[in-house]
């Protein structure tokens, strides 16, 4: 299937303000570009492009005064079709991971292992390691926190969410990418489009954040917000959590003054 994606974010800078943009598809999905990802900044500014360490492809630019605007629009090819669920993929024991996974089971700025073991083990030591485990915590954090954008904040942690109840996408996956690196389950905080293919059309279009996790291997894709296998995911970065995929970092006091984004299946 053909995907349409894209931005269209306006910010308004105090002053001249450095920034990273972390707005491009990852790089193993350029080969499925139908049109050119061309990233378009009003004013025109010098762009410079880097991979992190993480793999994502990062721009930088420095913005002057005023406001700034960055889009982009464009078609992706996606054959991924649906979330496939991996029944028999096992849980490997800690001393068999690869030592480049072993980060993706310790705590991070958001997701704050030390806080949550206890009742993680408490939770869902009685459920069978590898695949019935992560669905056991992808349900249980569908069910725990209420979504609303309303509940939006973007300092709220994996143990506040825990301990609130509400947030939005990235609550859910923060809070169950936790949790799993309490089971000693590598696990990947995501970020990118999803489309609302099969489901209805209820809420404004959003970047979307779920998560991924290690079992038998590889990665596979989980998603707490929903709950549910999801079609056409287009994934931009992962990491850690949001610290290592924030969309856009300003260093400098910038106002939000539009935020649109496009996902849908292309005509």
């Amino acid at each position: 299937m053909h995907i349409r994606v894209g931005y269209d974010i306006i910010q308004d800078c105090a002053g001249p303000t450095p920034m990273m943009l972390l707005l491009s598809v990852r790089p193993e999905r350029t080969g499925d570009l139908v049109t050119p990802q061309v990233m378009r900044v009003d004013p025109d500014l010098p762009l410079r492009t880097y991979v992190d360490r993480f793999g994502n492809v990062c721009t930088r630019l420095l913005a002057g005064r005023g406001p700034l605007r960055v889009s982009a629009d464009f078609v992706v090819f996606d054959s991924s079709g649906m979330d496939q669920p991996a029944p028999d993929a096992m849980q490997h024991e800690v001393d068999d991971l690869p030592s480049d996974l072993l980060v993706y089971l310790l705590g991070s700025r958001y997701c704050e292992t030390d806080q949550l073991v206890a009742p993680a083990w408490a939770l869902f030591g009685g459920v069978p390691p590898g695949w019935k485990r992560v669905e056991a915590i992808v349900q249980w954090v569908n069910e725990w926190i209420t979504f609303g954008y309303p509940y939006a904040r973007n300092t709220r942690t994996a143990f506040e969410a825990f301990n609130e109840r509400v947030g939005v996408c990235r609550d859910f996956a923060h809070l169950a990418v936790a949790l799993c690196r309490c089971m000693n389950i590598p696990a990947r905080y995501c970020t990118g489009w999803l489309p609302d293919i099969g489901v209805p059309l209820d809420l404004p279009m959003d970047f979307s954040a779920w998560f991924e996790v290690y079992l038998g291997g590889r990665w596979h894709t989980a998603d707490a917000r929903h709950g549910q296998p999801r079609t056409g995911r287009i994934l931009m970065a992962h990491g850690r959590d949001a610290v290592d995929t924030a969309i856009i970092t300003a260093f400098g006091p910038t106002v939000l003054q539009r935020f649109d984004v496009t996902a849908e299946l292309a005509e």
